[in-house]
């Protein structure tokens, strides 16, 4: 196809510029953000040379959207630029600081006609792959809300109720549990905790779903309660009590959307078939499985090889070289989900692994920090992963780590 395609997003309108393979601009036009305007743009695509066997290839600011989502379903390519990049390539036409919204749809289609080779489109995942990526991603951004949520009431009741947080502080999870948030709401204040009984402490831990202890862990909360401690004036204490259980909504908010989203994204992923890859590897449950296939989706072409997952991933190091100087550093710009994801993957992998904590350990002693071993141990079983879906096989310890699986061997 001689003809490229440039979008401008916009929330209720898009700037449309085509232009042929020697830059010449052949249409330009705007169409609003609906069904009417999906028409207008097939319809104009359709106009200069877009045909079902040669589709016009179409560059946009954003990866997401509807706009997005109706042009990847023609089966056409469409290129996501980052808008610094399309910042650096608006330079070219005009170096005054001129900006518009047909002029960056025209450098959009530019982009293109230049430099398609260096961008990537958009993978061709399956749907099942794309439906696990939103459920991934939302509840991964659910578990960010709830610490913060849980941050923002832990900060506010040291100012005013220590005694509850002492209550709850060798507990795991602390203040998110049930049996806490549920005490919590029934005595948002210091006076209200010592007023309790052992009869309506035991109550709540029934009423927050706990079954077993019930009668020890009510006479401990009921002695740390009435434990002495610091307080604020009545009046004042009432008002922060107040300002705990409006935080305490927002956190009961965030926890229940992180314990729904999980179960959805986990059976998503576990009709996926490449979930009994995913988790064949040591360190990777359902949850994590599902994040790491969110991001690296299930369109085999996507990357070329192991080394091009790794540095989207933010597992291989980066070359600086200018002159005499050279520096090798860890890569900034990656995708930050998948990193995190990769943190628990490699970190998860040190016990459930002894090939895992052997790389880890000589890392360690050749001179990396516990964040660059890690990194680079995320690495080593990301290209596993790249293999094992290329190849559709599960891990083995002693392929993915020889060595230490022959150590081992000889050690019993």
């Amino acid at each position: 196809m001689d003809v490229y395609c440039g979008i401008d997003w916009a929330e209720d309108h898009h700037d449309i510029a085509l232009v042929d393979r020697d830059g010449t601009l052949l249409a330009r036009r705007r169409v609003s953000d609906d069904a009417a305007g999906l028409v207008m743009l097939l319809a104009l695509l359709a106009e200069h040379g877009d045909t079902p066997d040669d589709l016009i290839p179409v560059a946009i600011e954003t990866p997401r959207g509807l706009l997005v989502a109706c042009l990847r379903a023609t089966g056409r390519q469409v290129y996501p630029v980052n808008p610094m990049s399309v910042a650096r390539y608006r330079d070219r036409y005009s170096v005054a600081g001129r900006k518009s919204d047909h002029g960056d749809s025209f450098v959009l289609a530019g982009v293109l006609r230049t430099d398609m080779h260096a961008h990537r489109p958009l993978p061709a995942d399956t749907e099942l792959a794309q439906a696990i990526a939103v459920l991934a991603r939302a509840q991964q951004d659910a578990v960010w809300d709830r610490t913060t949520a849980h941050n923002k009431l832990r900060s506010h009741l040291r100012e005013y109720y220590p005694g509850f947080l002492a209550a709850f502080a060798a507990a795991k999870g602390g203040i998110t549990r049930p049996e806490a948030r549920t005490i919590l709401a029934a005595a948002p204040t210091p006076a209200d905790a010592a007023a309790l009984t052992l009869t309506q402490l035991r109550a709540l831990l029934k009423k927050a779903g706990r079954s077993r202890g019930i009668d020890a862990e009510a006479a401990r909360l009921r002695e740390t309660f009435r434990a002495e401690q610091m307080r604020q004036l009545p009046l004042v204490e009432q008002a922060m009590g107040r300002q705990s259980l409006a935080l305490l909504g927002q956190l009961d908010a965030a926890c229940a959307a992180a314990e729904d989203l999980e179960r959805a994204v986990t059976e998503s992923f576990n009709l996926h078939p490449d979930a009994g890859i995913i988790t064949s590897f040591p360190g990777l449950g359902a949850l994590t499985g599902a994040r790491v296939l969110a991001e690296i989706g299930d369109d085999r072409s996507r990357f070329q090889d192991a080394k091009g997952l790794k540095a989207y991933a933010g597992a291989a190091p980066i070359t600086r070289a200018s002159g005499k100087t050279k520096s090798v550093t860890h890569r900034k710009i990656k995708n930050n989900r998948l990193a995190a994801a990769g943190y628990n993957w490699a970190f998860s992998a040190l016990t459930a692994s002894p090939g895992a904590r052997a790389h880890y350990d000589r890392r360690k002693d050749t001179g990396d920090r516990h964040a660059a071993a890690q990194r680079n141990l995320f690495g080593r079983l990301l290209g596993c992963l790249w293999h094992c879906l290329i190849t559709g096989q599960g891990y083995h310890e002693a392929t993915a780590f020889p060595a230490a699986t022959k150590q081992t061997r000889q050690a019993a």
